[in-house]
């Protein structure tokens, strides 16, 4: 009568629990760092596009021989001097464009403080 002993093969409870813990550890490091770079790219996201806006606008204004403090919308540049309409990244809200002259407006970004105030859809409108 042959007696098999088999060597139950796995990881202990302590060896679990200390995996778990690093990878916590890990996590409460990177989870911020994660969030202040998201930040940091829709605020640069937001500048490029009031930059891009910006550059239609006057180019508009030159071709239909406006000068400023004539009234602009963004439809007027939709189907010649852009592509789309672009949307604000950090909440997808529309830019503001008033006169010509006047440079586009984002409603969560606020050039004065330069810094991104970042409001759910809820608050913007």
């Amino acid at each position: 009568m042959d007696i098999k002993i088999t060597k139950a093969s796995g990881f202990t409870l302590v060896e679990v629990m200390i995996v778990a813990a690093i990878i916590g550890f890990v996590a409460a490091i990177g989870v911020p760092n994660f969030m202040r770079y998201r930040a940091t790219a829709q605020a640069k996201t937001c500048i490029a596009s009031l930059k891009q806006l910006e550059g239609a606008m006057e180019r508009w204004a030159i071709e239909n021989k406006l000068k400023d403090g004539d009234p602009c919308a963004l439809a007027d540049l939709i189907p010649n001097y852009l592509k789309t309409k672009p949307k604000c990244a950090a909440s997808s809200a529309d830019y503001v464009l008033t006169t010509v002259g006047a440079p586009p407006q984002c409603p969560n970004y606020s050039a004065a403080d330069n810094e991104l105030k970042m409001h759910s859809l809820a608050a913007a409108q």
